[in-house]
């Protein structure tokens, strides 16, 4: 026989259990072309993700400090400027200042090979150049993100 506690935990399982992933996808940093990252945030949210875009010229305190209050599962970023080296990894220090280090970072735009490894060591997960298939975007969202509560 259930008790009323048991039924209370059993439903709060199934709610998490069918939480929709949240994806924060912003814009840091100077870029004025946010075209590709409105696509990504559309094909995402067309895929069954809760996309929350934060709008261009955003800092990387604005960028965690939005993750934060929507509790998000992972934060997509798309830069154009050549700050990748920055914004990056400064985003990733916040996120561990406020104790959100598993938040799952990625993100995408005019980033060098080069650079790319040196980004993958300091914490980002993974990172997209020009000419991505949208969908691959999609599937890796949808196999390496999950609700974090």
């Amino acid at each position: 026989m259930a008790t009323a506690k048991g039924k209370g935990a059993a439903a709060a399982a199934s709610k998490k259990a069918a939480r929709k992933i949240r994806i924060l996808v912003g814009k840091p940093g100077l870029d004025g072309h946010d075209r590709g990252a409105k696509i990504i945030a559309r094909a995402l949210r067309d895929a069954g993700v809760e996309v929350i875009y934060t709008g261009l010229h955003q800092t990387p305190e604005m960028i965690v400090s939005a993750a934060a209050q929507e509790d998000v599962d992972g934060i997509g970023l798309s830069i154009l400027s050549g700050a990748h080296n920055y914004l990056f990894p400064r985003i990733i220090r916040l996120l561990r200042e406020k104790k959100m280090g598993d938040v799952v970072l990625f993100g995408g735009g005019i980033i060098p090979d080069d650079d790319i490894p040196k980004l993958l060591k300091k914490g980002v997960d993974r990172v997209f150049t020009p000419g991505t298939p949208i969908q691959e975007i999609v599937d890796y969202v949808n196999a390496r993100v999950q609700p974090r509560k």
